[in-house]
């Protein structure tokens, strides 16, 4: 049986912070392709990637990333971050919860499963880009799959998905995340001739008031209701009897399936008009958007993730949309996607860290989805 903690342990002793890679994605090449898997590198943008495929026919797909954030200031660990140390039972280190732990269990877990040579194909894609931009790593590897006839009938993201307990949530959704970046541009003026100047900063708070006040929904069948937070105001002006002549803000909105990010943008738009007409201050906006709203509707798929997990754990995973953003955003184009992994208390923390039994616990999961997916028919049952 593979060790999935032993492979944990290897991959975090690769100190891959976003960018690098330090050859965690060159590992779990060898390792795949001594398993049996074919094996193709689809690197993009300095980024480095991974697809294996073992099989043929219906296909079961694994997402995850080697790649991890800084750990920050090692001294303030109690282990050497890139240790791979394991302390009472608890395995210690950057990424051990976020997510090789996850990438570890789901390869274990699908090694062991073609030794029986199931009546299919799994699927691996591993990038070392989703604690970055993003746009090198698995929208690399979609895009190779699909020039090269490459195809997922499902797929399971391996992300830390439970608050507290293992076993108690999976995603089956998220919300869509845009940020919206505004300039404001007035005449700059002395402060007791305000007449002789255009402020844009009354323009701009009248502007985040609209924004802000606004409710944009009550949430929707599967989501909690959208937000919209403002993160930032800034004008850059050290002296007092001076108005500004520009002013910037920005709003970051985490939207449900009532929205996309286009009617935002346009209401956003609308609004901005509102508040400058008439003012001699223009606002310049910019909207930069990190992925849309998407749901995969509960069905026979997320019913096989449900029951591998409440037969593993005791516990049946609330199907949840909450959390930020995953690489899930880029699957959902093109297969039915669901996430599940570790608890996720501690990731991007100092002592990030997993205890060693639900390591072998993921995996079990892992391969109950693996044995169970093969076994429906095509069309579910």
């Amino acid at each position: 049986m593979t060790d999935p903690v032993a492979l944990t342990q290897d991959l975090i002793r690769c100190a891959s912070v976003t960018p690098a890679d330090d050859g965690a994605i060159p590992l779990l090449d060898r390792l795949l392709t001594e398993a049996g898997f074919v094996t193709t590198r689809v690197d993009r943008g300095g980024i480095a990637n991974l697809f294996a495929r073992w099989g043929s026919g219906r296909t079961l797909g694994f997402n995850g990333h080697t790649d991890v954030v800084p750990p920050g200031d090692s001294s303030d660990w109690r282990h050497d971050p890139f240790g791979a140390v394991i302390d009472g039972g608890t395995l210690f280190g950057r990424g051990a919860v976020d997510m090789k732990s996850g990438v570890a269990a789901f390869a274990a877990a699908a090694i062991d499963a073609v030794r029986t040579s199931p009546d299919g194909s799994i699927v691996m894609t591993v990038t070392g880009d989703e604690e970055g931009v993003a746009s090198d790593g698995t929208t690399a590897i979609l895009d190779w799959m699909q020039t090269n006839g490459e195809a997922m009938d499902a797929c399971i993201v391996g992300e830390p998905t439970c608050p507290t307990v293992m076993g108690e949530m999976m995603k089956i959704g998220r919300r869509g995340s845009m940020t919206a970046y505004f300039t404001a541009q007035g005449k700059q003026g002395h402060s007791a001739y305000p007449h002789r100047a255009a402020n844009p900063l009354p323009v701009l708070v009248d502007l985040m008031h609209r924004l802000a006040r606004h409710s944009l929904d009550e949430g929707t069948a599967h989501f909690d209701p959208s937000t919209l937070a403002i993160t930032t105001i800034d004008t850059g002006n050290p002296a007092n009897n001076v108005i500004p002549g520009a002013a910037r803000a920005t709003v970051n909105i985490r939207f449900n399936d009532a929205h996309s990010s286009a009617t935002l943008t346009q209401w956003m738009a609308a609004q901005r008009d509102a508040a400058t007409r008439g003012t001699g201050v223009t606002i310049d906006m910019v909207v930069q958007v990190s992925g849309e709203s998407f749901l995969t509707p509960p069905g026979a798929f997320s019913e096989l993730v449900a029951d591998a997990v409440e037969a593993e754990t005791g516990r049946r995973p609330e199907p949840s949309t909450s959390g930020g953003t995953s690489d899930a955003r880029f699957i959902k184009d093109h297969c039915p996607v669901v996430e599940f992994g570790l608890v996720g208390s501690t990731m991007h923390q100092v002592d990030e860290c997993v205890p060693v039994a639900q390591i072998h616990h993921l995996k079990a999961i892992y391969a109950r989805i693996i044995s169970g997916f093969f076994a429906q028919s095509p069309d579910g049952g």
